[in-house]
């Protein structure tokens, strides 16, 4: 069985559920230019392409000249918001330390505004330590480009054959596979199973508790 050195993650979906602060901070914004709201099934579709996309899809469809005065808005509200409901999705504070406890680097890469990924990263996923955590800023590219992705794998000093990477979206496996690491979809974040088979993932996850029986981490 292969080797893999390091994991380098996702996070909305695939660590943490964020699902209901993301609503609440899209439809805050949208009361406040009062436009109708979305539903939490709408606001779980259209995540996945960071913080600027995810206003487009929520803002109705004549109204696309409101998206930088929507984005503004969002993300002052998401920056007092984003800690409020969020937690780790069952078992992966025991995977993330079971791969501490085997040396593994451990980073994110994601898609979300960087300085909610910092943030989560700090207070909801303490006391794991991530060596390299990477979200959206403005100077950087936005996954499936895989320039942020493989800088991490570059941080720990390991090729990219020997990185695994987790996600719950098709974004996430085409990161993986443009980034050259193992591509591995997990089902209990915002997208189908389908979606992730469709995408190409090497191999999908029900539980983080099948990952370790699955992948050998050395």
């Amino acid at each position: 069985m292969k080797t893999y050195k390091a994991a380098i993650f996702d996070m909305d979906g695939t660590l943490v559920d964020t699902l209901e602060d993301l609503y609440d901070s899209v439809n805050e914004m949208l009361a406040h230019f009062d436009f109708p709201p979305r539903t939490i099934d709408e606001v779980r579709q259209f995540c996945g392409n960071g913080a600027r996309k995810l206003m487009i899809r929520s803002l109705p469809a004549d109204k696309a000249d409101f998206v930088d005065a929507a984005l503004a808005y969002y993300n002052d509200s998401y920056a007092l918001h984003c800690t409020n409901k969020v937690k780790p999705y069952a078992g992966v504070m025991e995977f993330l330390a079971a791969l501490e406890a085997k040396k593994i680097p451990l980073g994110i890469c994601t898609n979300k505004q960087h300085f909610a990924a910092i943030e989560i990263a700090e207070k909801i996923l303490a006391p794991i330590k991530f060596s390299y955590v990477s979200g959206d800023e403005p100077s950087q590219p936005r996954k499936p480009d895989p320039a942020r992705a493989l800088a991490g794998a570059a941080k720990f000093g390991v090729a990219a054959e020997d990185v695994a990477y987790f996600g719950d979206t098709a974004v996430d496996i085409q990161t993986a596979i443009n980034a050259g690491f193992l591509a591995v979809g997990v089902t209990w974040g915002f997208r189908p199973r389908s979606e992730l088979v469709e995408a190409g993932a090497q191999i999908i996850v029900d539980s983080p508790q099948e990952i370790l029986d699955l992948i050998n981490f050395a």
